[in-house]
């Protein structure tokens, strides 16, 4: 990921024979995330992470899958690489793991940094540049070490000034080589499914320290911020934030209406605003106000919080479509205490989610394409002059490795290019959208749902580590190659 000039987008018309084509220079890459590929988890003097005891704690994730192992990508990364290159990637997303870096951090001290850890990732970025593959580095996608869990987490604000310590390190270290840095991924799911609905680590379910944790990961974005472009100044800082497309079921009720204002309060302004306005929304304040009283934020925090962009991420896969409880079906929320406290919905109100309809993905997601384009849209009018990548788009599917070695995966095929029609549109419209990152390029571990969900466009046997290209990754590679779609 880049930020380079503005440019016109250069596109045609979606029958024309040549199909669609997108603008010079867009960046085409894939993600994947530490602890779900990595593996290693006691090597190199890497310390646990939130993700190593949830993953160990029974019933918290499918079939008692941990990260041990995963897709072994940390002694495999050199064909990793490989297997990039042949595909074409001209940019590749990977996150580092804070515990791999300064295992020893408590509360109060970042400790000695790790060269061991760092060792790894100079390896990799530098096996990706000889690829001549550009390297995107997200400083956190979860995996926060367990010490500093111990002493409250993101609840607590020592972690954030930690994470301010730890992105200084890694930019002074890999920032010369990197194309842009990530300063959080999806810190809705850090905050909400980790400290409300519990269902991802630290696993509590406690409403107040959830809205404690999305202030505090405000915080440690802008203090990371800062600190890369104190020791890397020329490199380009983003973040990543997994907005929703949110929609009322009735647009004519106002009571869906309200209750689509509360969820897109939660979900995306109460980050967006303060990352891009240094302000959280008076109503998400007012909405909560029986939750907590925000005293968590301190003089001064909201400018450290609102550092100018180089790029915005956003991640999508599918919309949200909400109603007003309506006394009869499953109500996910309702005073943030009692009952309803492990909804992540924190201090909504009484709300429902229907039951998605029309084709779904292995997740039971439903496939909406137009929520990208429109949240691209959104994006492009609320952070004018901020370039836009989508940094995470895929689906899992229940993917078999047939008898002909292959794995005929038409749905991924077909999602995919629906969604990037979708980015191709909102270029039209004006957005300045510069890349797109396909989630996932290896199969992996797939967080609560361990190894029962596939995202990949590259098949991993878990047994042998064997990686297997599907029909999808070969698509997405002439998609490279001739930078655009075929016609509609």
């Amino acid at each position: 990921m880049t930020a380079v000039e503005a440019r016109p987008a250069q596109t045609e018309p979606a029958g024309s024979p040549a199909g669609l084509r997108f603008p010079p220079g867009f960046v085409w890459g894939a993600a994947t995330a530490a602890y779900q590929i990595e593996g290693a988890h006691d090597e190199d003097g890497r310390a646990p992470s939130i993700w190593d005891t949830f993953s160990r704690t029974p019933g918290k994730v499918f079939d008692g899958h941990t990260g041990d192992v995963a897709d072994d990508h940390y002694h495999r990364y050199v064909d990793d690489v490989a297997l990039m290159r042949r595909l074409g990637l001209g940019s590749y997303r990977f996150s580092v793991a804070w515990p791999r870096i300064t295992p020893g951090v408590t509360p109060d001290s970042l400790g000695p940094v790790n060269r061991a850890g760092l060792g790894f990732y100079d390896r990799l970025v530098d096996e990706l540049l000889a690829a001549g593959i550009t390297p995107a580095a997200t400083l956190y996608h979860w995996d926060l070490p367990q010490a500093l869990e111990d002493g409250g987490g993101w609840t607590d604000r020592r972690t954030a000034e930690r994470f301010g310590e730890y992105a200084a390190v890694v930019a002074q270290h890999l920032g010369d080589r990197l194309s842009t840095v990530i300063t959080l991924n999806e810190p809705w799911c850090s905050a909400y499914l980790g400290y409300a609905s519990g269902v991802h680590a630290p696993g509590r379910t406690e409403p107040a320290a959830a809205l404690a944790a999305v202030h505090h990961l405000n915080l440690a974005h802008g203090l990371a911020a800062l600190a890369v472009r104190e020791h890397a100044p020329d490199l380009p800082v983003a973040i990543t934030l997994n907005l929703a497309w949110v929609r009322p079921e009735d647009p004519d009720d106002p009571a869906d209406l309200d209750a689509a204002r509360r969820v897109d309060g939660l979900q995306n302004r109460v980050f967006l605003d303060p990352v891009l306005h240094g302000r959280y929304p008076a109503d998400v304040l007012a909405d909560t106000a029986h939750v907590t009283d925000w005293s968590f934020v301190r003089d001064g925090d909201l400018a450290v919080v609102h550092q100018p962009l180089d790029a915005l991420g956003l991640n999508y896969y599918s919309p949200t479509v909400v109603r007003a409880w309506d006394g009869v079906g499953v109500r996910v929320e309702a005073d943030g205490h009692g009952s309803s406290a492990s909804s992540p919905w924190v201090g909504s109100g009484d709300l429902e989610f229907p039951e998605p309809v029309g084709p779904l993905t292995a997740m039971g997601w439903p496939v909406d394409a137009d929520g990208l384009h429109q949240l691209l849209v959104r994006l492009h009018t609320e952070a004018p002059g901020v370039p836009l990548h989508v940094t995470e788009n895929g689906a899992a599917y229940p993917d078999v490795l047939t008898a002909d070695g292959a794995v005929h995966d038409d749905d991924r095929i077909g999602y995919v290019d629906g969604h990037l029609r979708a980015v191709h549109r909102a270029i039209t419209d004006g957005a300045d959208v510069r890349g797109y990152y396909l989630w996932s390029l290896l199969d992996n571990f797939e967080w609560g749902y361990g190894f029962s969900k596939r995202f990949g466009i590259v098949h991993v046997d878990y047994d042998t580590q064997t990686r297997t290209p599907k029909d999808s990754a070969l698509w997405y590679a002439e998609v490279i190659r001739r930078n655009g779609l075929p016609g509609a």
